[in-house]
């Protein structure tokens, strides 16, 4: 099982609000994850990005991949990825 720290979308049309979680790379982004690791809100004004360190740590010492936007949002908040 390939797990990936991806960006998950809720929110309304035309407000986007994104959350950070692992999940199986085969399931479907809207997908049931395997855990939800942090948010990423694009709408407010700043940017409001709150992640949880420890567990995206937990995850990435498994083996998880993060996405190219996610890996993005970990150096904003200047986490190791």
């Amino acid at each position: 099982m390939a797990v990936k720290l991806r960006l998950t979308r809720s929110g309304s049309k035309k407000h986007p609000f994104y959350r950070v979680v692992a999940i199986d790379s085969a399931t479907r982004r809207d997908g049931r994850p395997l855990e939800f690791l942090g948010f990423y809100n694009p709408m407010s004004s700043p940017v409001e990005v709150r992640l949880d360190q420890d567990k995206i740590q937990k995850w990435l010492a498994l083996g998880a991949a993060p996405s190219d936007t996610v890996r993005s949002l970990l150096k904003q908040a200047k986490i190791q990825a």
